[in-house]
């Protein structure tokens, strides 16, 4: 197993892989989306697996007297990198990195232990011609051309038709703390799919990563190549050269510290410098449309194919669903980067029978298939972050994700097909209502924004069964059901583990709800099966969950916490964004010992127009029973209402605040009133 280190995006062809030799393994929990959350598990975005680090800390040396907080020591730095890149103007490019990388310590060492290189040799190809190390007392280690691989990416391994798309990997041997690492790589594209045109998009680093950094972008002079620059950096030479036949300009960036120079801690939603060829987003548009659109005669040859798929007497709606189902369910995503193929695809029938294909073929699917019933399908090309606008300079740089638009006569709506476990209709929340650049036929708006059109209201259930033991020990069950955006999120957490670590993922679950046992067992409903609301179901025990020698025990509802959005800081006249309308239902029911009382605390009831809170508590003999109930009623508030809204909040966080009183007589009481 490996972890996969995200690296900044003008190395979108590397990807540093480092190896974990221990078996120990952590979650690590991306919140998403806090604006829009109600218990929890709602702000989880991705539940992902990743290699925890086995190795011990080094002992702390004496703090030195009167020594000012340093920031913490980054695994590695990148002490020199140089990145130049040359277009012609036949589309074709040569793009040559140098980097120069200090290793701090053993997380560096293994972050470097291996580089990776993307390319798709159908018109690329990459050469390393230099990795070495340079040790800190002296002397260099060269590595060896035997050390450099040329296999196909691991993303298509098991996917023949992709192949083409390759990884050259270069494996570091020595490699220690204090090194030197040097290397350079460089990629040569000839003849591109999209080609005469090109583009270029960059951002500079704002981490701290890159010490020096140079950056050297030379085109030729070109009636339709449009530079734009942003402020952050502006480029510290602009030459221009007319040694060679045809006029060229030369743009130069020489840049030290460039987080401090600027002033800026975060990357901007534009880059530093887009480069294009495109004229215009139309342009764009129909040179990509041309390999995503099938013909006339591709939809006729799947028409027998469609109809198999689908009711004869089926309505258009669910057509359209049983169509989605079976690319998005039975047409394996292969996980490649936007783009990869350069937006070439494959023939709508090899894509059928071969029960695989990338984000862009799954399009080229559903659309032969679905333009059997009704109006021609549409792409969507979007990106997970701010991504490009409208405003922006043509090119398809910075889209990550593709969604596909289709419909019927008067009503058009959204999927998405890679996601494999989204129910239909369903659209991720980091996409909506995000700007999409819209590719195909009869395009009224270029542009759109994404919106979900699934009609099943959204909805969390949980219930909690509890025993708490005479020793102390609290022992669970906890049963969630889920329709709406964590539904999905869930799906995708358990759809990616493998069963054998379903535990791991509850486990992670359980912890984010507040629950800090240890998860015994674990169960969910199939991710496939979109039909019906997901479910996942745990055991959990914690040892000491209460000690009977302290008097009054006090113990909280055993629930999900609910976790209202916040009020926008610092700006008085931002709208409250309460997300989608949902509804949430919360009950747990707790067994006593013997013996034991408690004292309830009261309920809470609060309604507003935009929201309603209410909980119930009691106890009847030896159970306890707590319920809580939140319903969004509204996606968001105006400004002017946020006195009202955090008064809401109070009154939910106090009621959270209350605990049962339990009294429990203690082992000398207990022996007392055994001999009686």
């Amino acid at each position: 197993m490996c972890w996969l280190f995200s690296i900044p995006k003008r190395h979108r062809n590397a990807r540093f892989t480092a190896h974990r030799p221990g078996p120990k393994l952590i979650f690590v929990i991306r919140m998403h989306n806090w604006k829009n959350s109600s218990i929890r598990a709602r702000t989880v975005a991705t539940l992902a697996l990743l290699m925890a680090l086995s190795s011990t800390a080094p002992a702390q040396e004496p703090k030195k007297k009167a020594e000012a907080k340093a920031e913490p020591e980054l695994p590695a730095q990148i002490e020199l990198l140089e990145t130049k890149y040359r277009f012609e103007t036949n589309g074709d490019s040569r793009k040559e990195v140098y980097a120069r990388v200090k290793i701090n310590n053993a997380l560096g060492e293994e972050q470097f232990a291996r580089l990776n290189f993307q390319y798709n040799r159908s018109f690329q190809s990459v050469e390393i011609p230099l990795v070495k190390i340079i040790h800190p007392r002296g002397g260099t280690a060269e590595i060896l051309p035997s050390a450099i691989t040329d296999n196909p990416d691991p993303a298509v391994a098991d996917f023949p038709a992709y192949q083409q798309v390759r990884q050259k990997s270069v494996r570091i041997l020595g490699l220690a703390p204090g090194d030197m690492l040097e290397y350079r790589v460089v990629t040569t594209t000839t003849h591109p799919p999209l080609a005469p045109d090109f583009w270029l998009e960059h951002s500079f680093d704002r981490t701290g990563v890159v010490s020096h950094e140079i950056f050297e972008a030379d085109v030729p002079t070109l009636p339709d190549l449009r530079v734009r620059i942003g402020q952050g950096f502006p480029p510290t030479s602009v030459s221009n050269s007319k040694a060679e036949k045809s006029d060229r300009k030369i743009y130069r960036w020489d840049l030290l510290e460039t987080r401090k120079s600027a002033g800026l801690e975060t990357v901007q939603s534009a880059p530093d410098l887009s480069v294009s060829t495109f004229r215009s987003w139309d342009q764009l548009a129909d040179r990509i449309g041309s390999s995503l659109i099938p013909t006339e005669k591709e939809v006729r040859a799947l028409h027998n194919r469609a109809a198999e798929l689908t009711s004869l007497n089926a309505s258009a709606s669910q057509k359209a669903s049983d169509l989605y189902d079976f690319v998005s369910k039975k047409i394996r995503t292969v996980d490649l980067p936007l783009g990869a193929t350069g937006f070439q695809t494959r023939a709508p029938a090899d894509i059928l029978n071969a029960g695989y294909a990338t984000a862009e073929d799954k399009f080229v699917l559903f659309a032969t298939l679905a333009d059997n019933f009704f109006g021609p399908a549409r792409a969507g090309f979007i990106s997970s972050t701010d991504g490009a606008r409208n405003g922006d300079l043509p090119s398809p740089a910075r889209f990550d994700h593709l969604l596909t638009m289709s419909g019927y006569p008067s009503i058009t709506f959204w999927m998405d097909l890679n996601t494999e476990v989204a129910p239909f209709l369903m659209i991720p929340t980091q996409f909506l209502d995000k700007p999409v650049f819209v590719v195909g036929p009869s395009i009224e708006n270029r542009w759109e924004s994404v919106y979900s059109s699934f009609s099943s209201p959204s909805i969390q259930k949980v219930v909690v069964s509890a025993r708490l033991e005479p020793d102390g020990k609290l022992a669970a069950s906890v049963s969630y059901l889920m329709r709406g955006e964590n539904e999905l999120l869930l799906r995708l957490a358990f759809h990616q583990t493998p069963k054998e670590k379903w535990k791991e993922v509850a486990q992670l679950l359980a912890l984010s709800d507040g629950f800090r046992g240890k998860v015994t067992s674990v169960s969910a409903s199939d991710p496939y099966d979109t039909k019906d609301p997901f479910r996942v179901e745990y055991e959990v025990t914690q040892p000491k969950f209460v000690n009977w020698e302290k008097k009054p025990v006090r113990i909280p509802a055993i629930l999900p916490l609910v976790g209202l959005p916040d009020p926008p800081q610092g700006d008085s006249t931002a709208k409250i964004e309460l997300g989608t309308p949902l509804e949430v239902n919360l009950s747990a029911t707790i067994t006593l010992p013997p013996g034991t009382t408690a004292h309830v605390p009261p309920g809470t009831s609060v309604k507003r127009d935009y929201a309603e809170f209410s909980s119930e508590y009691a106890a009847q003999g030896e159970t306890l029973t707590a319920s809580r109930h939140l319903r969004f009623l509204m996606r968001q508030l105006p400004a002017e209402r946020a006195f009202d809204y955090n008064a809401f909040v109070r009154a939910v966080q106090n009621d959270e605040g209350q605990d049962f009183t339990l009294e429990h007589p203690g082992k000398q009481e207990q022996a007392a009133n055994a001999k009686k």
